[in-house]
């Protein structure tokens, strides 16, 4: 049950997108959890708080101890394979398709937005979609290396060089992928209002996004469990799980809105 506070932080929050030209949300884990993918930081439940992060997430751990890495990603690719998009990625989605959405920019690797009918998303953190050969740079579909891997523990191998395959996720140690990187600059320096979903924006430098979208004039709606250091500086700062305060938004925005050409 939404209280009446609750209910006007999403009326607000709805209403700064109805009076946005360029609208722009961005994603982190929070979005994903309700579909049954872990966070990294959670206390307890948070991958980082069973492993260190450099000993089996970093280009080193790929190149030097890659059963290490591969015993990690494992149950992370299983939970993600069987996750289905929640009612918040449908309502970004929706929202998109209304024309109410310039960009989504996602910390997350799973794929869920574009399973849920998002198209203009931009990945910083790279995909688990695809596979690359860090020896020959052939590229390939995760897909046919998905079910032998989760299943039988087969690892990906290269067609051509017979190199093991990296996942085109960001680790530790490695660069943002360029383009999404320009791409997110380019969209949070235009937008006029930038909600920020499911992030606590701690992981640098993805978390200077939405401080560059304030910078440049943005009005900021926060809506994730956790504080983060934008709080004050945000319109609108909604403490609740996603999945059930986004669709809400989206269902006030559509029913408020005028014909997008």
């Amino acid at each position: 049950m939404i209280n009446s506070a609750a209910q006007d932080s999403l009326q607000q929050a709805a209403d700064l997108i109805l009076g946005a030209q360029y609208f722009v949300a961005f994603t982190g884990a929070g979005i994903s959890t309700p579909s049954g993918i872990p966070d990294f930081r959670s206390a307890g439940s948070g991958l980082w708080t069973q492993s260190n992060p450099m000993e089996v997430a970093s280009l080193t751990a790929f190149r030097n101890h890659p059963e290490k890495f591969f015993n990690w990603l494992r149950p992370l690719a299983q939970q993600i394979g069987s996750a289905r998009p929640n009612p918040a990625h449908l309502a970004l989605a929706k929202l998109e398709q209304a024309g109410r959405l310039k960009a989504l920019i996602t910390q997350n690797i799973d794929g869920l937005h574009q399973r849920a009918g998002s198209q203009a998303v931009i990945e910083v953190h790279g995909s688990m979609s695809t596979l690359a050969c860090p020896r020959c740079q052939a590229t390939y579909s995760a897909d046919p290396y998905y079910q032998p891997f989760v299943t039988d523990n087969v690892l990906p191998r290269c067609a051509n060089c017979q190199a093991l395959l990296k996942p085109d996720i960001t680790l530790f140690e490695e660069m943002l992928p360029a383009q999404a990187w320009e791409n997110a600059m380019e969209h949070s320096q235009a937008a006029d209002c930038y909600m920020v979903i499911g992030s606590s924006l701690e992981v640098s430098p993805a978390n200077g996004l939405p401080r560059l979208a304030y910078q440049n004039g943005a009005k900021i709606i926060i809506n994730t469990l956790s504080t983060t250091y934008l709080d004050r500086k945000a319109q609108v700062v909604i403490r609740a799980d996603v999945a059930r305060t986004l669709p809400l938004i989206v269902e006030l925005v559509l029913q408020g809105a005028k014909p997008v050409n």
